[in-house]
């Protein structure tokens, strides 16, 4: 049995509220610039005294509407600045923040509120406001409900004038470590979502936490632009780390325009899933190729990969740094540039990364430090660090961690960052956490210096009809390097051997095809020789790190691509395998039908 432990490294008042902060800010450094806000498509700054002042309007309205302390608020809305603004306004009102996705169906809207009891609910659109109506009566409990583009806040804040600062003083006053701040229901990949009960400790803890372990991020002259959802654990412990820290936050929802984004807002550091950070090096390098110079970028992305693997060994030799030292001026820049140029550090969560999207980012200047945890675990268990980091791992512990690796390999932890547990299900609760361990469901080992890596997911485990164990995240990792490949699962579980579904991403498709006069459309290509050829090359590749038992032996290329909206995603753009087994139940199936190939 493996085990690494972090001492703690901070003492916090039991007494302690994520509502302090925004009151220190406020009287240490009124003027001081804690978030940019994009006003009328200009970033605009917003001081700490403006938004503590924001804060208490919203906050008093919330109490003239009769939101007790410990009462449950829904908060349904794409990432914006008046996400968090609610978010730091039902805390000061003594509340709990229930966050939905902004995607999320009836169904889903229904039962966050309905399980959690929710008594008010903030949403965001017309839309989002239809979606609620449409399941009001089935939610007793829940009697307003304020939308923001409507000028809902604005009336929250009209209600809360006459309310004293005497009454705000009381409600911060109920507030402590072990005060429960959010319900963050999981994302539903196994099942039907579970409500975290996280409290002010937990978020507290992990967001100060990151201001120790990771200063060069957390600090005053730092910032960043958010632009995962929210209603996610791993957004959320980064907005909390800014607000405690002092980084300027900004935020949009506007994905496909995020890198014009970037380039107005400069952030010095971005926080991303993998796939996000695999779309950025598929889409240089297809665009390099298509230009015609697609030898200069293969070429600096093996330099890139290089330099970075030498840096654990040493260092450098001078060959590689004068060819690092060109390739940074015609490449390498170029990509800092387009993340807005001044992005030295990128924090990845929610997905393996793999050592090789993280050696490529080192190598072009964009140190990615991969980090893990759980919604259970409030996003935080381990981390890699500015001082000690090892690509292709998830780092060692984080202060007052303990990890554990059980004897058939999953990964428990212990320690404040855990839950408190599953709202009104005590039984998942007990199923999770066993004599004060948390029980991940994610296998993995570590190594003698205490860094964690994760080798697969224990209900994700395929076991082929020959007994063999197969963790699907390393082939899919590499499958997905190839910038035609949107998604793909490995499947085989009691088969003869290693299959995989393939989906094709729309946007890259186009100039391949335009450049071999084919119809760009996915669903008129799936059959096609060409196509077909350069999917295998990449399951050849990514043959290449398991063994022949292991190996990928056919695969189909689906018609169609997976997506949140389509429900084979999660809004943190993990895979439903489930959802995609039950739908392309015959597509698999088909794979099987001919017997092995190869």
């Amino acid at each position: 049995m493996q085990e690494y432990s972090t001492p703690q490294v901070l003492e916090i008042d039991e007494g302690a509220s994520l509502v302090d902060a925004v009151v220190r800010h406020a009287e240490n450094g009124p003027d001081d610039v804690v978030f940019t806000r994009k006003v009328d498509g200009r970033w605009t700054p917003v001081t700490a005294k403006e938004f503590a002042t924001e804060v208490r309007s919203l906050a008093a309205g919330l109490v003239a509407s009769g939101v007790k302390a410990g009462d449950r608020v829904g908060l349904m809305s794409k990432t914006r600045y008046e996400w968090t603004l609610c978010d730091y306004a039902i805390w000061t009102a003594g509340a709990v923040t229930v966050p939905i996705y902004e995607t999320s169906s009836a169904e889903q809207v229904q039962w966050n509120l309905g399980d959690s009891g929710a008594v008010a609910a903030i949403v965001e659109s017309s839309s989002h406001q239809s979606t609620f109506e449409s399941v009001r009566d089935q939610l007793p409990d829940l009697s307003q409900s304020w939308q923001i583009d409507a000028g809902g806040l604005e009336e929250l804040a009209a209600a809360g004038r006459a309310v004293p600062d005497s009454e705000l003083a009381a409600r911060r006053a109920t507030l402590s470590m072990n005060s429960l701040a959010t319900i963050i229901y999981t994302s539903g990949t196994t099942g039907r979502p579970k409500g975290c009960e996280l409290t002010h400790g937990n978020l507290l803890g992990t967001g100060r936490s990151a201001g120790t372990v990771l200063p060069e991020l957390f600090n005053p002259a730092g910032s960043t632009l958010l632009f995962l959802p929210l209603a996610h654990v791993f957004a959320r412990l980064i907005q909390v780390a800014c607000v405690e820290t002092g980084a300027r936050m900004g935020h949009t929802a506007d994905i496909k325009n995020l890198l014009a984004d970037f380039g107005t807002f400069q952030p010095t550091f971005i926080l991303s899933v993998p796939r996000v950070f695999e779309k950025v090096y598929n889409t240089a390098k297809q665009k390099a190729h298509a230009d015609g110079k697609g030898p200069i970028f293969d070429r600096a992305e093996a330099v890139a990969i290089k330099y970075s693997e030498a840096l654990d060994k040493g260092g450098a030799g001078l060959s590689l740094k004068l060819q690092h030292g060109l390739f940074d001026k015609l490449v390498y820049s170029k990509l800092r540039a387009a993340m807005g140029g001044k992005v030295s550090w990128a924090v990845s969560g929610g997905a393996p990364l793999g050592a090789r999207l993280g050696h490529f980012f080192r190598g072009i200047g964009v140190t990615i430090l991969e980090g893990y945890g759980l919604t259970e675990t409030t996003a935080a268990g381990t981390v890699n660090t500015p001082a000690q980091i090892r690509v292709g791992t998830v780092g060692r512990p984080s202060p007052g961690v303990t990890v554990r690796i059980a004897d058939d390999g999953e990964i428990l932890m212990k320690g404040d960052h855990v839950y408190q547990g599953y709202w009104h299900n005590e039984t998942a609760t007990k199923e999770t956490v066993v004599d004060g361990w948390f029980h991940s469901g994610d296998i993995g080992v570590i190594d003698d210096d205490g860094f964690v890596m994760i080798t697969g997911r224990k209900k994700e485990l395929i076991v082929t009809a020959g007994g063999k164990n197969v963790a699907p995240a390393v082939l899919e990792d590499r499958l997905r390097a190839h910038p035609l490949v949107s998604q793909c699962m490995v499947v085989g579980d009691q088969q003869p051997f290693i299959a995989c579904l393939v989906t094709i991403d729309a946007e890259a498709i186009v100039p391949w095809a335009t450049t071999k006069s084919k119809p760009s459309a996915v669903a008129s290509l799936v059959d096609d020789p060409q196509l077909r050829a350069e999917i295998q090359g990449a399951v050849d590749e990514a043959n290449k790190a398991v063994s022949k038992a292991e190996a990928i032996r056919k695969f189909t290329i689906l018609p169609i691509d997976w997506t949140e909206e389509g429900g084979q995603l999660t809004p943190s753009l993990k895979l439903k395998r489930a959802v995609v087994m039950k739908e392309f139940a015959a597509d698999v199936d088909a794979l099987y039908a001919g017997g092995q190939s190869g």
